[in-house]
């Protein structure tokens, strides 16, 4: 099989990995070598000045020794298998990148022969970049779950971000569709990493010659929609891996049904796209708006609102904290408000210190008022009139989150083209 058929093979079988966003990395050019990653990102997108900004994401293989219920490239499906060499992978990146094609790599794996041997292979692609091919740009690499610590601290010092993949948000689900994988083998690189990360950030404040580690941080993905945790279970556990091990974004991928097992939904089921749009919403709260999981969801309401955003389901659950004054609130009241993003937030807080705002002033602020409305107030006057009723109150909320919904699901039915 040549390079070419193998791309087309691994390639398409590379998709289903959500894992990818901008780089947060800095890794300059210099002199002796080529390419550069940059803090406007590596990935599928559109840059702000309209640039199209790329990666080459592929598998390295999709020849596995684990048989997952949920997993396209199981052991016991029956498609066409291929695997790179670390130098076919090394050449076609570079060949892409003179072309122009791409600005970085994207590297993941099913597991072939064994972890260990899986994640040298891939370590090796990342060395070739790096040292014979003087690559500097954008490396986003997979670490396998099982392989050993010295491997991961290699990939750490070649690659700008490294992802180990939970996949299920728990024990159970994991005996249940992946019985091979376990929650140790992935939680310790993903330990190691955060360890690894935060000593040798601080092992460069000291000194500039410290080697960098990892300089974009690590992510993680979990399928959304497999098992039957609720979001509650989901965000608890989103919160910890940000809290305790320090990660740079939790992925949430939307169950497609590749296979036909009884353990899972079936293969006509659509994927959780709505339900995968709300955790996205949550985690923002979590990382930005200052929110604890206990907060945004609980054991008595265990799931997102799919019809309303989850601060809006918070901010109707406490309406009893509300209005507030828009003149008098603290920057973490003021996050609270539904239609009151970080930057309009810190806005209000800069324009007060000059002057009272005024209702007029408030769209100019940036406060998304169709939302806010029904939870401010100005010298104790409610923006939209008292007394209005709770579920007059929902099916506002609910019309104003008619537009994102639409493109949503729109973006639903081009997903169902792949």
């Amino acid at each position: 099989m040549n390079t070419s058929d193998k791309l087309k093979i691994l390639a398409d079988a590379a998709k289903y990995d959500a894992s990818c966003s901008s780089s947060g990395s800095t890794r300059k050019a210099d002199n002796k070598g080529i390419g550069n990653a940059a803090n406007s990102g590596i990935c599928h997108s559109w840059s702000a000045d309209g640039r199209c900004v790329s990666l080459l994401k592929i598998l390295m293989s999709n020849e596995c020794v684990y048989d997952c219920s949920y997993c396209l490239s199981r052991r016991s499906n029956n498609l066409e298998r291929a695997t790179f060499t670390p130098e076919e992978i090394a050449d076609l990146t570079i060949n892409f990148y003179l072309r122009n094609y791409i600005e970085g790599l994207f590297l993941s794996s099913a597991v072939f022969a064994s972890p260990e041997t899986t994640m040298g292979s891939m370590v090796e692609v990342c060395r070739l970049l790096r040292q014979k091919h003087r690559f500097n740009g954008y490396i986003h690499l997979k670490v396998i779950p099982g392989s050993s610590q010295e491997l991961v601290r290699q990939a750490g010092f070649l690659a700008d971000r490294l992802s180990v993949n939970i996949e299920l948000p728990s024990e159970d689900s994991l005996k249940l569709l992946a019985p091979q994988k376990t929650k140790k083998s992935i939680i310790a690189p993903m330990q190691q990493i955060g360890e690894d990360h935060s000593g040798f950030q601080r092992e460069r404040k000291k000194s500039r010659n410290a080697p960098s580690f990892c300089p974009a941080g690590q992510t993680t993905q979990m399928i959304v929609g497999a098992s039957a945790e609720s979001d509650f279970r989901i965000l608890t556990l989103t919160e910890n891996l940000y809290s305790k091990i320090r990660l740079k974004r939790v992925y949430y991928s939307a169950y497609i049904a590749v296979n036909e097992t009884p353990q899972l939904p079936a293969l006509n089921t659509a994927p959780p796209l709505i339900r995968e749009h709300r955790l996205y919403q949550a985690d923002w709260l979590l990382r930005f708006y200052r929110f604890q999981a206990d907060e945004i969801l609980s054991l008595a309401f265990p799931h997102l609102d799919e019809r309303i955003d989850p601060k809006a389901a918070w901010a109707l659950r406490n309406f009893d904290l509300f209005p507030l004054d828009i003149n008098r609130a603290s920057y973490e009241e003021l996050l609270r408000i539904p239609g009151v993003g970080v930057t309009s937030a810190q806005r209000i807080i800069n324009t007060r210190r000059v002057t009272a705002i005024r209702e007029q002033d408030l769209k100019k602020i940036g406060m998304v008022l169709k939302r806010a409305k029904y939870f401010i107030s100005i010298n104790g006057r409610c923006i939209a009139g008292s007394g209005i009723p709770h579920h007059h109150l929902v099916a506002a909320m609910c019309k104003a989150e008619q537009p994102s919904t639409k493109k949503l699901l729109q973006h639903s039915r081009q997903l169902r083209l792949f």
